[in-house]
């Protein structure tokens, strides 16, 4: 059976996922999905600081930001 990113096991074909997200639906089987192990306040702070981080930015600054990070990424 494959694995997920996080290790979990997925049916191998569409229908037998189809039927397991059937059976968790219903209550026949638990989703047994791994806990990633990251706190979900410090994720829900990370996310605040990057808006405000956004927010006080210039478009300017934002537009060379992002040409450096496609750079990098394709370059």
């Amino acid at each position: 059976m494959p694995r997920g990113p996080k290790g979990e096991k997925r049916p191998a074909d569409v229908i037998g996922n189809a039927v397991r997200v059937m059976k968790i639906a219903t209550g026949e089987e638990t989703d047994d999905t791994p806990d990633d192990g990251k706190n979900k306040a410090a994720q829900a702070l990370g996310k605040l600081g990057g808006e405000a981080r956004a927010k006080s930015m210039t478009a300017k600054r934002r537009k060379e930001i992002a040409k450096k990070a496609a750079k990098s990424r394709w370059g």
